[in-house]
């Protein structure tokens, strides 16, 4: 988990030394949501994490709003590479 986050750190980063962007906490926050959405299928009665991934998926909504309203065309990219919806 640590080098794959690494990884996508250095795909989505800004600047040489960025770790907090938007973009970065949007791309890190799918792969987390993508992988508890597999494990929902798997599992599906496990409550206790479904209001965790729920919050994450808030918070990337969050996230998202916060570029749209501040660059929209970092917005879109992100969108798009992520393959996100809209």
């Amino acid at each position: 988990m640590v080098t794959q986050k690494k990884e996508i750190i250095e795909k989505y980063k800004t600047h040489p030394t960025d770790t907090g962007s938007p973009e970065v906490q949007v791309a890190l926050l799918t792969t987390k949501i993508n992988h508890l959405g597999d494990h929902f299928k798997k599992f599906p009665k496990d409550f206790t994490s479904r209001s965790g991934f729920l919050k994450m998926i808030s918070q990337r909504r969050r996230l998202l709003d916060y570029l749209k309203k501040h660059s929209v065309d970092e917005y879109k990219k992100i969108i798009a590479k992520l393959d996100l919806r809209k």
